[in-house]
């Protein structure tokens, strides 16, 4: 296959404060609803179809980094092309809603970095731009004297990420705090808190129009291709519908999902593979959501590749339950029994997830067994509060998660930008991977993308 000039990102210098101020809960006492969050954006093209840069992607990245790009540059004519008929169409839209702290992950690294600097970030944004928030808190965990030897590693971890407030606490403290949940020992971290990442997402996109930016909804990318019909203007970008294009100097991508196929469309490598896995929730009934305050998680398994069932609440006073993470059979399928020949075929045939199946066999059963019986995920909850009952909880929404994947079956955690090759390629920025925690990151990722922007073109 093709090559394409891939970049690993490491840690630029970012602005971590030492300390994070106390900042108040902001909660608005209207719900926000799922049309207002998701509302529809312009379709017709204006500036004769012919713009500076544009993204292709609506999501929480995309939509971050188009603004930041606004906001650094001014003068640039910018447009965004989501595919869907609304922004925050897939993972954006369809997530726990979790404000992270930064307690899992390594020390120095740009996840870590990102992460801290973007939850004070984010919390900023969502009191200047009215959009409701709630920081409850999250408790790690430890049932078993196994989970316990390991928390305190974790711990240490959150200290070294400048998490701010991190508290290590015991059963009495537990209790203090969520009342029907039992453990050993937690890690509580007060400044862990909830938001709706779709209606956060739709405010980026709202602020990238009022400074001059354009949104095209129902946009699929379909080429890319050179042009000579304006030297000016040079890439063209089209859509899949007839007669469906614009113009563009340049061209940076954001495609979650559709990232490795987007990329493709330049002469990229198709790895990274992005797999889609699917997260089933269960949803607490109003009696048993009584239970829970906060975030309660366990403590991560090193052993396995994703993090286990959690409790989580939502905005809307509903508390979520889960989730599992199977292979979805269709990219964008959030139903048990989705299913998408290509998408299936392109998954299975890989040889990097054939590696990491094998690697997890028996979890990957029991993923696939606690999407079908709720019985499963609640004995699993029940280490951590134990009058939760299967009468107590309904099947609840899912998300789609797209995971990166190498040919050897490991997980991408690094941030990968590609271009591709020819002229074309120099004329291209792909995002290849944006890992979690992209939503609490994705203003300080915004930050960081658009400096690459400007290096790559406009230097």
């Amino acid at each position: 296959m093709a090559g394409c000039a891939k970049q690993l990102i490491r840690a630029p210098k970012i602005n971590v404060l030492n300390v994070i101020p106390a900042i108040p809960n902001h909660i608005n006492s209207q719900k926000c609803s799922q049309n207002r969050c998701l509302s529809t954006q312009s379709t017709a093209p204006k500036n004769k179809g012919k713009y500076d840069i544009a993204i292709v992607g609506g999501g929480i990245v995309g939509m971050a980094t188009a603004r930041q790009l606004l906001l650094n540059h001014p003068e640039l004519k910018l447009v965004t092309l989501e595919k869907e008929d609304r922004i925050a169409a897939h993972q954006s839209g369809h997530n726990s809603g979790v404000i992270h702290a930064g307690i899992y992950y390594t020390p120095g690294s740009l996840k870590a970095k990102l992460c801290v600097s973007g939850l004070k970030m984010a919390y900023e944004y969502c009191a200047k731009n009215n959009i409701p928030y709630k920081k409850c808190g999250k408790l790690v965990v430890a049932t078993n004297e196994e989970e316990n030897s390991r928390l305190g590693g974790l711990f240490e971890r959150g200290l070294q990420n400048e998490v701010p407030d991190l508290k290590l606490i015991g059963p009495d403290e537990i209790k203090k705090i969520e009342p029907f949940c039992k453990g050993l020992r937690a890690i509580h971290s007060p400044i862990t808190g909830i938001v709706d990442w779709g209606e956060v997402t739709v405010s980026y996109g709202t602020n990238f129009k009022k400074l001059g930016g354009e949104i095209m909804t129902n946009f699929e990318v379909s080429d890319f291709k050179m042009s000579q019909s304006d030297p000016d203007y040079p890439v063209t970008v089209i859509g899949a519908q007839p007669n469906q294009e614009i113009q563009c100097k340049y061209v940076l991508t954001c495609g979650g999902l559709q990232a490795d196929r987007i990329a493709a469309k330049s002469g990229c490598n198709p790895e990274p593979k992005i797999l889609p896995f699917r997260g089933d929730y269960l949803l607490l009934k109003p009696e048993a959501a009584k239970m829970i305050n906060g975030n309660i998680y366990p403590v991560p398994n090193p052993n396995f590749p994703f993090l286990g069932i959690h409790f989580t609440p939502r905005m809307n006073g509903d508390v979520w339950l889960g989730p599992n993470a199977v292979l979805a059979f269709k990219r964008e399928g959030y139903k048990l029994l989705d299913f998408n020949a290509r998408d299936f075929v392109d998954a299975v045939s890989f040889r990097g997830l054939q590696k990491l199946v094998m690697r997890n066999m028996g979890y990957a059963f029991g993923e696939l067994y606690r999407g079908f019986m709720f019985s499963a995920t609640v004995k699993a909850s029940q280490r951590f509060v134990p009058d939760i009952r299967v009468e107590h909880v309904t099947r609840g929404p899912s998300g789609v998660r797209a995971q990166a994947l190498d040919r050897d079956g490991g997980l991408v955690d690094d941030f990968v930008f590609d271009s591709g090759e020819g002229e074309l390629g120099s004329r291209m920025l792909h995002v290849r991977n944006s890992p979690s925690p992209a939503a609490t990151a994705s203003l300080a990722i915004g930050e960081m993308i658009a400096q690459e922007v400007k290096n790559k073109f406009l230097v």
